[in-house]
């Protein structure tokens, strides 16, 4: 009866147009992505204990680097600002999902973003997942393409994701990366605080390189859909150990750049540079890693290399 109660008195308040917000809210992203050289909408959802404005302004960082081009949104979920509250703040990500997936349908359908694209950090990436894995049984009974179409979802990349490896599995099972045109998985060696929450948990987390190698089934997954779904271990990036070594997408200036080019560019990782890691699926940074990037956004951005030529 307390949640009927609490979702009346919240309608209570919206007032004679409910709606008036999320039009005032499309018609200011509509008005940027109309400035805008690439339609684009990207997401940053955050991971725990933080406050609000941490999102904030780690998406107003990743955006300065895309050229403030497009519309960058910071997806505040209620973490708790608190390092004591990691359970309860772990079981908030994944009950919040469907606030999230109800967010990129609205977004949709009713601005006019091309593509949309979503970077899920730490706990936050436990929000990602499992909204994804909700749109794909939600569409379980369309084609990928058409879900794509409809949905606009383009690049999701997770980042020292936090979540158990097997969860993804299950999620994969539901035929996940129908929803997105690729999902990128960021794991590291020296990611002390997912080391911490494996210890706690009893459980590998996604975000960190496989124990003992991976297996034959996981590899051969991620073979057969690797024009869906990439591994990048950044252990060998540059600084890719400052600090605790789980803020790497911030730290390093390799890992950055290989995250931001994806959502700049679309590339996959070996236009982006990458190689495999011997014959594993999964890829990694090379020594000349700063000159093949280079190379390869000079190809993906003719205008920038022109212009650079000029100077």
């Amino acid at each position: 009866s307390s949640l009927v109660g609490s979702e009346m008195c919240i309608r209570d308040r919206l007032g004679k147009d409910p709606h008036a917000a999320a039009r005032a809210f499309a018609e200011a992203v509509n008005v940027k992505l109309a400035n805008s050289i690439h339609k684009d909408i990207y997401i940053y959802t955050h991971g725990y204990k933080v406050i609000f404005e941490d999102p904030i302004l780690v998406a107003s960082e990743l955006w300065h680097f895309l050229g403030y081009d497009g519309v960058f949104i910071a997806y505040a979920w209620p973490a708790t600002p608190s390092r004591w509250a990691y359970l309860r703040d772990i079981e908030t990500a994944e009950g919040f999902a469907r606030n999230l997936r109800v967010f990129l349908e609205y977004l949709a359908d009713e601005t006019d973003a091309e593509r949309i694209h979503v970077l899920g950090y730490s706990a936050g990436t436990r929000l990602v997942a499992r909204t994804f894995e909700q749109m794909a049984l939600l569409n379980h009974h369309r084609k990928a393409g058409e879900i794509r179409n409809d949905l606009k979802i383009d690049q999701v990349i997770l980042v020292g994701s936090d979540m158990e490896r097997g969860v993804l599995g299950a999620y994969l099972a539901d035929v996940l990366l129908k929803v997105p045109r690729h999902l990128s998985i960021y794991i590291s060696e020296t990611d002390q605080a997912l080391s911490l929450s494996r210890f706690l948990t009893s459980r590998e987390r996604l975000g960190q390189v496989w124990a003992g190698g991976m297996d034959v089934a996981e590899a051969g997954y991620l073979y057969q859909h690797e024009a869906d779904i990439s591994v990048i271990n950044v252990t060998e990036a540059s600084q890719a150990a400052a600090g605790n070594g789980h803020g790497y997408f911030r730290s390093s200036p390799w890992a950055s750049s290989d995250i931001l080019t994806t959502l700049a560019y679309g590339l996959n990782p070996p236009q982006r540079g990458l190689v495999r890691q011997g014959d594993s699926p999964v890829w990694s940074f090379p020594e000349d890693y700063i000159e093949r990037l280079r190379e390869a956004i000079l190809n993906a951005d003719p205008n920038l290399k022109k212009a650079l030529e000029n100077d």
